[in-house]
């Protein structure tokens, strides 16, 4: 198993996109952050510090969930506790997201976007459950590299036991999203929801109508109308439910 985790982390060093100097996390309202990002399920989280891989502000809950003391716990329980046989896809996902974020995004961007996939990982009771990670980088150093990262871990078992082997980038602050992105170098077909078809699918997941959608958000039913279909096409779902379903496993809402 050390030979597949060396692995891993070797997909950050080789990347060259760690920070080579210490950088300083902003003051954030946790309470906050976290509610705005979080999908239905057990979850917990933790900041990683890319120049020295050291872990800060790791949530109580990291207990009930894997068994670790949020005090003691390392980068390395972490990692060990992925399945053996999803060590390989988690390399690719993170090789990618790098790749992505750098030559799609740009490292002026990187700060506005949140990085999504899924692997299975042990649990307190010694079984593998499904988890959903996300990641935010808080931080970059001066040339544009990884400093520090919000990742949140959610429980997704009892949404689904299959991993789609796909990572999601979700723009935040009006960024656009690229969704379903395979793990191939060239990325093979993603989709792109914008700013306003986002809003629109979180309207959805909160059970609005068209036309209370139409008036939060200041626009014609018609246009709502019109969104929503482009999203429909989009997704691939046939009904608002399959929908919300696959934009929570995504991390888009």
């Amino acid at each position: 198993m050390s030979n597949e985790i060396n692995k891993l982390k070797n997909v950050w060093d080789e990347g060259k996109k760690t920070a080579i100097q210490n950088t300083i996390l902003p003051k954030l309202d946790f309470e906050e952050l976290i509610s705005s990002i979080i999908s239905v399920g057990p979850f917990y989280y933790y900041i990683i510090d890319f120049f020295d891989m050291s872990l800060s502000n790791v949530s109580p809950s990291i207990y009930d969930i894997h068994g670790f003391d949020p005090d003691t716990v390392t980068f390395d329980d972490i990692l060990r506790s992925i399945h053996p046989d999803d060590i390989e896809f988690v390399s690719q996902a993170e090789a990618a997201n790098i790749d992505f974020l750098y030559k799609n995004i740009g490292k002026e961007n990187i700060l506005n976007y949140k990085t999504n996939f899924s692997f299975r990982s042990r649990m307190k009771n010694g079984n593998y459950e499904l988890l959903n990670h996300q990641a935010i980088i808080l931080t970059v150093d001066e040339s544009g590299r990884f400093g520090k990262s919000l990742n949140i871990h959610t429980c997704i078992d009892h949404l689904t036991k299959i991993n789609s082997n796909q990572i999601s980038l979700i723009g935040l602050n009006g960024f656009p999203s690229y969704m379903n992105i395979d793990i191939v170098p060239n990325f093979g077909h993603y989709i792109t929801y914008t700013k306003r078809e986002i809003e629109i699918i979180k309207c959805i997941s909160e059970g609005y109508s068209n036309k209370k959608i139409a008036e939060k958000l200041h626009i014609s039913e018609g246009t709502v109308k019109k969104h929503r279909n482009n999203i429909s096409k989009k997704s691939g779902c046939k009904n608002s439910v399959e929908l919300i379903k696959k934009s929570i496993l995504q991390g888009l809402i």
